[in-house]
Order: structure tokens, then sequence, then C-alpha cells
């Protein structure tokens, strides 16, 4: 049955539009977003009162969808800290450096660590985790630190991060924009997140190389100071021996590759995949903590339990309005304003798209550059999360319009958001990984501008063909 399309869906439509519009033009969407939750508010309810707690009623909402993955990256930053802080760090990425012989060698296995160690610590602690570690090594066989900083952006912001296949903070937000399981949008992103790092990354050396055999590229290109020293571990009071590092970077990696292998055996996914990952750092967290700082041990656990909390809220902060007004484009409009949808209406976002398969001769082309555009704008901002709710809600109302696809959709979506957005593309998310190399974070950005652009052309034509 055809639902009719009333002024609501209209200004929902209205509204994404103008975010896409903001995102474009490098502005903040929390006001535009609380903004609309009002307006659809007033329109559905004709209550000033009800629109007004609506706007926190999302909040509420869309907190309690987020707070598993707010939590988990949380508690994996708390890990990150005390691990830094005890050198157990350098002692878990030192046995490969004697590995590194070559520029090549040194571009591939800095690359493939950063991406296997942001898989569970998530991007931004492990270029803290490995890059002072590992940067003095690659530098040492004739790696420029501009190619160092480009492979850990390439492979940890991008491969890692895009597919977030341990943690499962993108997929979540995905999935739920998309009004689809989390699993879904996990199995359809791993054709793309493979095709996608291939392309990025052979290309990216290959640029390097030819450039470095050019003259083009050196020890000296793309420095704005000099490379960040190891840092000095924090915390004085630590009195962890160098056998009880070696022990400790032993037992962390055999738990986290226990952990990947019960959610095989025991089929877990979602939220339960995320709260294994979450609750196995957290007791490294405690285990270390207490070793490592004996009578201090309570205390300091508490510390770096709040740092952690500190930054999930500071990421996450700017998510949560915009997440609350995409929410509204599925069942939280009910739950929210309570049930003022036509009869027969599926959510705005579904409604929309049966009109738009009526109006607009859809098909499975149009949708996917059309996921791959949207995600990648949603990236301007320089976060690669916050808009990529709308990304999964884009890509179910093309879904609904082509009939079919909408998990490859939503992952083509995710994928385009996070590598642009994420750390690969726009200079202030590059920041991290920029600092800890000495290098510009805009030389940084432009060096990856074509290998990027490239896989996202070369992903968008396989997508496709899985639609």
């Amino acid at each position: 049955m055809e639902v009719a399309i009333l002024s609501l869906h209209w200004v929902y439509l209205l509204f994404i539009i103008l975010i896409i519009g903001f995102m474009v033009f490098r502005r903040d969407t929390t006001l535009l977003c609380i903004v609309g939750i009002f307006v659809l508010g007033i329109l559905s309810t004709h209550s000033l009162s009800q629109s007004v707690s609506g706007v926190f009623n999302s909040f509420i909402y869309a907190i309690k969808e987020l707070m598993g993955t707010i939590l988990i990256i949380s508690v994996i930053v708390s890990m990150s800290k005390v691990l830094s802080r005890t050198g157990i760090n350098e002692a878990m990425i030192s046995p490969f450096a004697r590995f590194i012989r070559t520029p090549a060698l040194a571009f591939w296995i800095i690359g493939g660590l950063m991406m296997v160690i942001s898989f569970f610590f998530w991007p931004s602690p492990a270029v803290a985790l490995m890059g002072a570690v590992l940067l003095p090594v690659a530098l040492r066989v004739g790696l420029p630190a501009l190619g160092v900083a480009v492979a850990m952006n390439l492979f940890g912001h991008g491969i890692a991060l895009s597919g977030d296949f341990v943690i499962q903070g993108a997929p979540k937000l995905t999935a739920d924009a998309a009004g689809i399981p989390v699993g879904s949008v996990i199995e359809a992103s791993v054709p793309l997140v493979i095709v996608m790092g291939v392309v990025t990354t052979v290309t990216a050396y290959w640029m390097m190389r030819r450039d470095m055999k050019s003259g083009k590229l050196t020890a000296r290109t793309g420095l704005s100071a000099a490379p960040v020293d190891p840092p000095v571990r924090e915390g004085s009071e630590s009195s962890l021996s160098p056998s009880g590092r070696i022990l400790f970077a032993i037992l962390i990696p055999v738990l986290f590759i226990a952990d990947v292998a019960a959610m095989f055996l025991l089929k877990l996914q979602g939220g339960d995949a995320t709260a294994l990952v979450g609750g196995t750092a957290l007791f490294i967290m405690l285990a270390i903590s207490m070793a490592a700082h004996k009578q201090r041990g309570l205390e300091k656990s508490a510390d770096y339990l709040v740092e952690g909390l500190q930054f999930g809220i500071k990421i996450f902060g700017p998510v949560i309005p915009i997440a609350a007004f995409f929410y509204l484009g599925d069942s939280a409009f009910i739950d929210i304003f309570g049930k003022v949808l036509p009869a027969g209406s599926n959510g705005l976002v579904n409604d929309l798209g049966v009109a738009l398969a009526h109006a607009v001769p859809i098909n499975k082309t149009v949708g996917a550059v059309t996921l791959t555009t949207v995600g990648a704008i949603t990236g301007l901002d320089g976060s690669g999360f916050s808009g990529i709710s709308l990304a999964g809600s884009i890509a179910k109302l093309f879904s609904t319009a082509i009939g079919s696809g909408i998990a490859t959709l939503t992952a083509l979506g995710q994928i385009a958001a996070i590598w642009v957005g994420g750390g690969t593309l726009i200079p202030w998310a590059l920041i991290p990984a920029a600092a800890i190399c000495g290098v510009d974070p805009f030389e940084v950005a432009r060096r990856n501008l074509k290998p990027v652009v490239i896989g996202l052309v070369v992903t968008t034509i396989v997508a496709i063909f899985l639609l």
C-alpha cells in the first residue's frame, strides 16, 4: 500500500538536504539537527511542550542507542593509556622492528601492524601506541616520515576504522540508521573494505616509490618539525619490571585473539561481540594498573577510566544530536512523539523511498554513486562518525526505491564517510599521525588524495555489481 507523503515527510527531507549543505560548507550541524527535531515535533503533535520535550527525549534515545559504542571506545582508550605509560606498548611492538630492513618493508609492516592494532584499540590510540616506537626504525632504513604517516593513516584510519569489525562502533551507527542488523552491515562491508584497502594502499605505495626514485619524496619532504621523540612514560610511581612488561605484552594479544576465536565459535555479533572485547580490555586495564602502581593501583585505575570516558564523550558529543535526528526517520519517531504517522507508514525514510521509486527511475548505479557522494560529504567535517547515520538513512531510502541492496549501500556510505573524514583526507583529522611523525598534515592529505579518490571510484564500481 502506498502511503501518502505529508508535510512531515517533506520537512524531514528538507532538513536532510540542509544538513548535507552545511557539511559541504564545513559548518556545524548540531543546531540544525535540534531545530529539525523541534519542527518535526510541532508538525506532528501541534504541541509546544511536547516538541520541546521531544528534543530532549530524542537525545536520551540516541544516547541509549550509542551508549555501548561510547563505552567500548572509552574502555579501549583507558587501556591504551596504561599500556603507553607502563611501556608495555613498546614491548609489544619492538620485536617487529628487527624485520624492518628496507623502505618497502617499513611501509607494509608499519601499515599492517597499525591495521591490526587499530581493529582492537582504535586508530587514534594506536598511533601513539606504535608511532613513536617504529618511526625511528623506519627513518633509519630510508622510509621518509611522510611515508610513515601515510601508512599509518591508510591502514589505521582507513582500512581498520572503515570496517571496524571488532569494536563495531561505525557499523552500529549506520545499521541503526538503516534499520538493519549490525552483522548485515559488517558482512556486506568485508569485500568493499578489502577492495578499498588494496587499491588505496597499493596506489599510495606505487606513488611513493616513484617519487622517492625521482627525488620528489625525500627524508625532508613534508617535515613541519622534528619527528616526535618517543614519549617519556608518565607516572614515576610505576614499578612494572621488564619481565612484567614482556609478560603483559604476550598476554594481551593472546587474550584478544581468544576473543576473536570466541566470536567465531559462539557466533557473537553486534553488542555481544562488543561486550566481550570491552570486558577483556577493562580487565586488562585493571590488572596492569594494580600490577604497575601497587598501593596506588585503585586510584590509578579510576584515573585511567575517567580519561577514557572523557575521550569517548569528546568524540561522540557532536554525534548525539545528528544521530537523534536521523533516528526519527525510523521507529524512534513513534517512541518520541507518539503514533502520529499516517496509517500504513513504515517510517519517514521508508515512505520517502517508496515515493522516490514511483517518481524517479532509480537504479543501482545511481544508488551506489549517491551513497559514495553522500558518505564523502558527511566526512568533510573531519570526524568520519558524525554523519554516517545520514549515510545509513539514505541507504535505506534508496534501497527501498531499488528494491534491494540496503546492506551494501549502507556499507558503501560508511566506507566513503570514514575514509574521507576519519583521518586520511581532512587535514585537521590527520593531526595525530602528522604530529607523531613531525610532518605537515596538509602534506599528508595531499599525498593521500589520489589513492583515496581512486579507491572510492573502484569500490563504488564493485558495489554496483554487488547490489
